[in-house]
């Protein structure tokens, strides 16, 4: 066995999430197109005498070091798979929330156990719906709940910022807001709302390489509810169009607010704007798409 294994992940963007109503079971469809950028959490795995969590870097004091940190969910899982006791300790460096995806392949490169891709893919997706595309990277239509994923073709370079606000928002809040906000209007069951799907235009976008009409094309069927919760990203958004952003959107279920550059150098210069507006705590630049987990 290795004396340790350092997997990096990237973090994603929804261009698209196409949010279906809620079904009897509670969940909703969803038809999301992942995008893979250059932001990356760093996951550690290395003999131990028991399961530990360390955590460094971003947002660090926020996110749990104890068995609900889903880095520790991941190891179990995979653990219990092959009959091997979780004894690691996971050392994530924190950047983004993806570290599931990075403990999973870590596991898997620190005790040999070369499990199939289409396992751990669906081990991935036990831990929740948008793990998976975090082992896929690049860009990819996820269908169902987000966890049946088909690769998207693209062409070219697309140039983020990423402005990030403080605190968090809860993902089933946002959900929860969006039923309520649709209740007001044609219902928010799975029969009152239609069968979620891509934009066409969307696609040809990211087939072609058009920045301009991917920026025009994002869509996100929780942003209401999310500025309905904190409506202060809509001054975030507000700076970054005034700013010269060619599209922008909430990202998932936020707080994070996405927009898209047409270069490299007005993604740094929108990132400066943006960071100075008092609208956000920081705003990163970030280039994609780019592949998924990997061991470094």
């Amino acid at each position: 066995m290795q004396s340790s294994i350092t997997v990096r992940v990237p973090a994603k963007v929804n261009v698209q999430l196409a949010v279906g109503g809620r079904r009897a079971d509670g969940f909703h469809g969803v038809a999301s197109v992942f995008f893979a950028v250059g932001l990356y959490d760093e996951v550690t795995v290395t003999p131990a005498d028991r399961l530990r969590i360390t955590v460094s870097g971003t947002d660090a004091a926020s996110v749990p070091a104890d068995a609900s940190n889903l880095a520790a969910k991941a190891a179990v899982l995979l653990g219990a798979r092959h009959g091997i006791e979780p004894n690691v300790h996971l050392h994530i460096d924190k950047g983004i929330p993806v570290a599931g995806a990075a403990a999973l392949l870590g596991c898997d490169a620190l005790w040999g156990t070369g499990t199939d891709r289409a396992v751990l893919l669906d081990l991935a997706a036990e831990l929740g719906s948008d793990v998976p595309f975090s082992l896929l990277g690049g860009v990819a239509l996820g269908e169902g709940r987000g966890e049946r994923l088909t690769p998207v073709p693209t062409a070219g370079t697309f140039h983020w910022v990423f402005a990030v606000a403080e605190g968090g928002l809860s993902t089933p809040a946002v959900y929860g807001e969006c039923d309520r906000l649709r209740d007001l209007t044609t219902g928010s069951s799975d029969t009152d709302v239609p069968v979620p799907a891509t934009d066409p235009a969307l696609l040809e976008a990211l087939r072609t390489g058009d920045a301009g009409g991917l920026g025009a094309a994002l869509r996100n069927d929780l942003q209401s509810a999310a500025l309905s919760l904190r409506p202060s990203l809509a001054d975030t958004l507000r700076a970054g169009a005034d700013a010269g952003a060619i599209g922008a959107l909430v990202s998932g279920s936020g707080p994070t607010c996405a927009f898209v550059a047409k270069d490299a150098a007005s993604a740094a210069a929108l990132a400066a704007t943006l960071t100075a507006s008092g609208t956000c705590r920081t705003a990163r630049t970030a280039e994609g798409p780019v592949p998924g987990a990997v061991v470094v």
